[in-house]
C-alpha cells in the first residue's frame, strides 16, 4: 500500500538552540504573505512601507489571538487535574488557531491603520489572498508535527503516522486522511478564488476580505468533518465548525450588505 510518510523529525538543533519545522514554515507563510499584500499595497498606489508597518503590528497580535483561540476552545489540554498550565505558553508545540490568528491579526492591523490613517477595508481587500497563500505554507507544520490528521483511510494519498502520534484505541492503525494537505490545497485554491473574483465582480470596500473568508470556511467544515484530534463539540459538531459557520454567515451577509445599487436614470421632462 503507497502512503505518504510522515517526516523522521520535526527538530534539529544548533547547538542548544532548538530549529523546529513548524516555527520555520509560520515564518515562511508570514514573508509570503507580506510580499503578497506589499505588491497588491503598491498596485494599489499605496506606499511600499506600509504593509511592513502594519505587519509589525498584525502579527504579534495574531499569534497571541492564535494561541489564545486554542487555549480557550480546548483548556481541558492544559488546566485541571494531572494538567501543566504552564505548557499553554508552549507554542512550539503546535496549537493555534487561523480563527484566532485572523481575529488577532485584525486588531494589530486595525490600530496600526488607524496610526496611519488607512482605512482597514482596504488593507484587508489588499491582504486576503496574502493570508490564503500563506495558510497554504503554514499547515505543512501540522505535517511535520504528525497532528491535527483525519480518520483512518487506505486511500493512496494516505498519510503514514508513527505508532508516538496516533490516538488512542487506532494504535494498530498506521494511515489516516492528510488533512493538512487536504487545507493546504484547499487555501491556493482559495487565493485563486479570491483573485478571479475580484477581478471578475470588481470587488472593494472589503468585499475581497469577505470573499476570502466565506471560501475558506466553507473548505474548513468538510475538513473539520474529517478530523479526529479531540476537539470540544456543541450539539454534535466540533466547536470549529459552528466557528467556521458563523465565519462563512457573516460574510455572506456583509456582501449581501454591500453590495452595489444600480439607480434607474430619472428621465427628463422635455416640456420643462
Amino acid at each position: 500500500m503507497t502512503a505518504i510518510p510522515s517526516p523522521s523529525q520535526a527538530v534539529w538543533h544548533l547547538g542548544p538552540i532548538p530549529i523546529r519545522a513548524y516555527a520555520l514554515l509560520m515564518v515562511l507563510a508570514v514573508l509570503v504573505g507580506v510580499w503578497v499584500t506589499r505588491r497588491r499595497w503598491v498596485a494599489r498606489g499605496g506606499e511600499p512601507g506600509t504593509v511592513g508597518d502594519i505587519a509589525t503590528w498584525a502579527v504579534p497580535f495574531g499569534l497571541v489571538g492564535a494561541r489564545l483561540y486554542h487555549v480557550a476552545t480546548d483548556w481541558q489540554q492544559y488546566f485541571g487535574p494531572g494538567r501543566e498550565p504552564l505548557r499553554a505558553f508552549a507554542i512550539w508545540e503546535g496549537g493555534i488557531s487561523i480563527f484566532g490568528a485572523v481575529a488577532g491579526g485584525a486588531v494589530g492591523a486595525w490600530l496600526a491603520c488607524r496610526r496611519r490613517g488607512i482605512g482597514l477595508r482596504d488593507f484587508a481587500d489588499a491582504v486576503a489572498p496574502g493570508i490564503a497563500f500563506g495558510q497554504a505554507i503554514a499547515r505543512w507544520g501540522n505535517w511535520f508535527n504528525q497532528e491535527l490528521y483525519g480518520r483512518p483511510t487506505t486511500l493512496p494519498w494516505a498519510l503514514e503516522i508513527d505508532p508516538a502520534h496516533r490516538p488512542p484505541g487506532l494504535e494498530s492503525t498506521a494511515t489516516y486522511h492528510p488533512t493538512f494537505l487536504y487545507e493546504s490545497v484547499w487555501n491556493l485554491g482559495v487565493a485563486g478564488f479570491v483573485l478571479w473574483a475580484e477581478k471578475r465582480f470588481r470587488l472593494d470596500r472589503g468585499r475581497t476580505f469577505a470573499v476570502y473568508a466565506a471560501a475558506y470556511a466553507t473548505g474548513r467544515v468538510w475538513i473539520e468533518w474529517l478530523r479526529i484530534d479531540p476537539a470540544p463539540y456543541v450539539l454534535g459538531l466540533r466547536l470549529n465548525d459552528w466557528t467556521a459557520m458563523l465565519v462563512f454567515a457573516a460574510a455572506v451577509i456583509y456582501l449581501i450588505a454591500t453590495r452595489p445599487r444600480h439607480t434607474a436614470a430619472v428621465p427628463t421632462d422635455p416640456t420643462s
